[in-house]
């Protein structure tokens, strides 16, 4: 068996709200909306996140997800300077001794984004 990818589903009380922050401050386009599934899809080159209104009996008030999402992108330092002013900040960008630099942010629905490039 061969894995192919891996297409998380995150919920949100906010569809539209979520699309403006994927595509206005993290450039991502929004590939498809389905307003009667109250689902979208979202894309930055090979990256694929969708987001959907909870499902039916499942309760959800605020991001449930207990980890991060990690992109590893070229030129972290431009991607902070745009977004420090503009974002809830988890932790400051930064270079750590295992050869990686950045920074981590908060979603508009409280799930943690990390964005990092190698050093070396």
């Amino acid at each position: 068996m061969n894995y192919k990818s891996l297409n998380p589903i995150l919920y949100t009380k906010n569809l539209d709200q979520t699309i403006q922050f994927y595509t206005e401050k993290l450039e991502f386009t929004c590939v498809e909306k389905n307003e009667a599934l109250h689902w979208a899809l979202l894309q930055s080159g090979t990256i694929e996140i969708m987001f959907s209104y909870p499902v039916e009996g499942i309760a959800f008030e605020t991001a449930q997800f207990t980890g991060s999402f990690y992109f590893n992108i070229d030129a972290v330092d431009i991607l902070w300077e745009e977004l420090k002013d503009n974002v809830r900040i988890c932790y400051e960008i930064e270079t750590f001794e295992w050869g990686m630099r950045e920074f981590a942010i908060y979603d508009n629905n409280g799930y943690v984004l990390q964005f990092g490039q190698e050093t070396t």
